[in-house]
């Protein structure tokens, strides 16, 4: 089982570079210590179709959490976020956008918002969400993970609540796969209820999303959960308790952030005390539908949530609100074909393919077996799809 369902929840512990400065005057050595990673600066200001900057007082960076394996030179993100630091209302927003988005990409046509920065790096990536959000994007932080679990251990746990036996039964099962791809035991979480999480459960807890358990929409607001949980540790820590998380952290990001934008950044965000952390997915729900013959793409209005998202971003409106969605909350339209009427339940059969090609259904980083007629995800989970073209688990 791979790591990378999980590497998103820990791009947005790059958050804590902003609230390094709440520990007081960290000097030369820490100053070194949190800059240590790798600069990009081929970025190139004609070729991310920025937007104008709408406030000097917000700024926006892309966080792209890859999926690299032994031996791939390229990359899909497999998490992609807009963060947003307020220093106007002295917040840090995180804004996260599905990977699975159907979108317009520059030069290539529709496609997964993921896409993107396989083909073209984080330069069409950043273009990417800009053409489609109306977003003022120009610099990027990317991260690839390969010691999840030690990083949560070195915080000596976290807290979590396991709401639901379809939690607890899926997080034990995903607990036990990960023991037998690493050639160990590892301990399952014994009950359900608010508890202390150690590194492999929480790690395994953020990546859960079958048995009944929501789905990608739910295993997003997991991760919210794990990153507030870190961010409660994280915020607690001392001067040197900070950085060693830091030395560890930073080593695996990659960004075209020079240390001379990053200490204004921090200097805006922490003048009127610790920011506070938000998280928001877009789009909402009821807000999307599935689409295509496997519903492998999510399918919305780009243009509403491009519009809820900046009303977020420089307004401050919380999304779904009666101030951005209307006086009953709903941003449902009459109109049979809009998008935005669609809910989480699969797309309708009118937008499926009567014969496919079974390898066309496959998921990227999946696979299919011709003997056997069943389907394995980038997870390596083995299913089936029904009458309908929706996955069954095994």
């Amino acid at each position: 089982m791979s790591f990378k369902r999980f590497r998103r929840i820990l791009v947005r512990l790059l958050t804590v570079v902003v609230i390094l400065a709440t520990a007081g005057s960290i000097g030369l050595y820490g100053y070194r210590a949190v800059f240590g990673y790798h600069y990009d600066s081929s970025l190139s200001d004609e070729d991310l179709s920025a937007g104008i900057q709408a406030d000097e007082n917000i700024t926006n960076i892309a966080l792209f959490g890859l999926d690299t394996r032994p031996g791939d030179e390229k990359s899909h993100s497999d998490c992609m976020m807009i963060v947003t630091i307020d220093n106007t209302r002295g917040k840090i927003k995180l804004s996260s956008l599905m990977r699975d988005s159907l979108v317009e990409i520059d030069g290539v046509g529709e496609d997964k918002l993921n896409a993107a920065y396989f083909r073209g790096g984080p330069s069409l990536a950043i273009r990417t969400i800009n053409e489609n959000f109306g977003t003022d994007i120009e610099d990027y932080i990317a991260v690839n993970f390969e010691q999840v679990v030690e990083i949560v251990d070195a915080l000596d746990g976290i807290e979590i609540n396991v709401a639901s036996e379809a939690e607890l039964t899926e997080l034990n099962r995903v607990i036990r796969d990960y023991g037998l791809e690493q050639g160990k035991e590892f301990s399952p979480v014994e009950k359900t209820g608010l508890q202390t999480l150690d590194g492999v459960q929480a790690l395994c807890y953020g990546r859960i999303r079958k048995g009944n358990t929501g789905d990608d929409w739910s295993r997003v607001e997991r991760q919210s959960v794990v990153l507030n949980a870190m961010f409660a540790k994280i915020s607690s820590m001392d001067a040197n308790g900070l950085l060693g998380i830091m030395n560890r952290l930073m080593p695996y990001v990659t960004t075209s952030l020079a240390p001379a934008d990053i200490a204004p950044l921090i200097v805006g965000a922490v003048k009127n005390g610790v920011p506070a952390v938000e998280h928001v997915r877009f789009p909402l729900d009821g807000e999307w539908k599935y689409y295509g013959s496997s519903n492998e793409y999510i399918m919305y209005d780009v243009d509403v949530v491009a519009d809820e998202l900046h009303e977020y971003i420089y307004n401050d409106v919380t999304p779904g609100t009666a101030a951005s969605a209307g006086s009953d909350g709903s941003t449902d339209s009459d109109d049979p074909d809009d998008h935005t009427t669609g809910t989480s339940s699969p797309v309708s059969d009118s937008h499926k393919t009567e014969t496919v090609d079974p390898e066309s259904l496959v998921e990227e980083g999946g696979r299919y077996d011709a003997s056997t007629g069943d389907y394995y995800d980038s997870d390596g989970d083995r299913y089936y799809l029904d009458e309908n073209g929706n996955r069954v688990y095994y």
